[in-house]
């Protein structure tokens, strides 16, 4: 894994550092310098209850203190917003829609990821340019685009600065993290400015898990070499890429600030920061999804369903011939914070449309002690066990969706799931002592 050397020895030295004196001291000239930046992220007017919901606390997003502080930052310049549905304020109103309707911003022209700016198509696509009815603004598809096709985008619509708002969900193949990472070296190249509006990990910040990606696995669904659940907000993965991977263009890397959340802390899981949830995508409804995404998503990469066209997508898991014993195999696993059922379903779309499917359905209830990557590799292990049609997608993506082929390889020969997370770990240990000099929150 190619990281940098002068970051691993650094974040190694520093790692006994308490939390709250890691964040204090993270806080570098990329982070833009809002009010109340230099206190405490758990100051108690960040931790205010939210009306109604007591014990929840009052996040404000990365939007909300841009706005608060008057745009200060996007102050003179032609702006140019990559977002989609989840841009929104904490009254459901668009940032786009926001932005547009204020003097204070020139707002030009607005960027569509996969499904689009307002959300409009099904996974693998999006919505071509097109003018925004309720906007009038001009919208550019950027979906699939990279290098210097995308920068060539930035420049035609002739902006200065390119903000990102849009919700993560913490996985490694979840591709609007890589939107983002694409931007950043798009907007290297076409010399503009760009701007990151943070927005909180909804499975927590707490750590990384899973295998790093080998770049000879590089894809839509993982550029450069991170975990699979990396356990950082975007705000902090875009400093990470700038550092370690956005390619310098004339010696220099992207110009870059990135507006930090308040009142988020470390631990948190979405339902604790009284933000609404808008689905980032249309097969992610929930925050449960979210929870159990970073390792049932790896279903993809086989002939079994994962839950597509179900109300419980990627919870559901299943293929024609898949009976009770799989629930009995996984539960016999004694797996931290999750039971399995035996469950029954129909697809609407995609794999084994309309037919009934046997299957399983994951049950988390202690969320704090679940592992969805190891739990994700253990369904592969016992699904490969007790039902002889298995196979994997042809294609081999289950070794994009890892970053390897030692994943597949390892359950083809019959490891324990053990053995195939132990194979993993010394990668994972190096960016996990990289990871941490990017971490802005305790």
């Amino acid at each position: 894994m190619a990281l940098s050397r002068r970051k691993l020895l650094t974040a190694t030295a520093t790692a006994t550092v308490t939390a709250a004196t890691a964040v204090t001291a993270a806080a570098g000239p990329t982070a833009a310098a809002l009010p109340g930046d230099a206190r405490p992220v758990s100051l108690p007017d960040d931790a205010a209850p939210v009306a109604g919901r007591t014990g929840r606390r009052a996040v404000r997003t990365g939007f909300d203190r841009l706005a608060a502080d008057g745009y200060r930052l996007l102050d003179g310049q032609r702006v140019g917003v990559v977002t989609n549905p989840t841009g929104v304020t904490r009254d459901v109103r668009h940032i786009v829609d926001v932005l547009h309707a204020d003097e204070r911003v020139r707002l030009t022209a607005v960027f569509g990821p996969e499904h689009g700016f307002r959300g409009t198509a099904q996974a693998g696509g999006s919505e071509g340019d097109h003018k925004d009815p309720a906007t009038g603004l001009p919208v550019y598809d950027t979906y699939g685009k990279s290098g210097r096709a995308l920068a060539d985008i930035f420049t035609k619509a002739d902006v200065d600065t390119v903000v990102f708002d849009i919700q993560d969900v913490g996985a490694r193949f979840y591709t609007y993290i890589w939107t983002l990472y694409d931007c950043m070296v798009a907007a290297v190249l076409a010399g503009k400015r760009f701007v990151v509006l943070d927005r909180p990990n909804p499975v927590t910040g707490r750590g990384a898990h899973g295998p790093v990606l080998d770049r000879s696995q590089a894809s839509g669904v993982g550029r450069e070499p991170i975990a699979q659940a990396h356990g950082m907000t975007v705000a902090e993965l875009a400093l990470l890429f700038n550092d370690e991977f956005v390619p310098r263009a004339a010696g220099r890397a992207v110009e870059l600030e990135t507006v930090r959340m308040s009142g988020w802390r470390r631990r948190d899981f979405f339902d604790a920061t009284g933000l609404p949830w808008v689905p980032p995508s249309p097969n992610m409804p929930t925050p449960d999804t979210a929870l159990v995404y970073s390792g049932t998503c790896l279903f993809e990469g086989t002939n079994l369903s994962e839950g597509r066209g179900t109300t419980r997508p990627f919870e559901l898991l299943g293929a024609e011939g898949v009976g009770r014993e799989w629930a009995a195999a996984a539960n016999a696993l004694g797996l931290p914070g999750v039971r399995f059922r035996e469950a029954y379903f129909a697809p609407s779309f995609s794999k084994f449309q309309g037919k009934t499917i046997g299957g399983v359905q994951l049950h988390v209830h202690d969320r704090e002690a679940f592992e969805p990557v190891r739990t994700g590799i253990a369904l592969l292990v016992t699904a490969k066990r007790v039902w002889r049609g298995f196979a994997w997608r042809p294609d081999r993506w289950i070794d994009k969706l890892t970053g390897s082929t030692s994943v597949r390889t390892l359950i083809d020969a019959g490891a324990e799931p053990d053995e195939v997370v132990a194979a993993w770990w010394e990668g994972l240990r190096e960016f996990r002592a990289v990871r941490w000099g990017y971490l802005r929150y305790g």
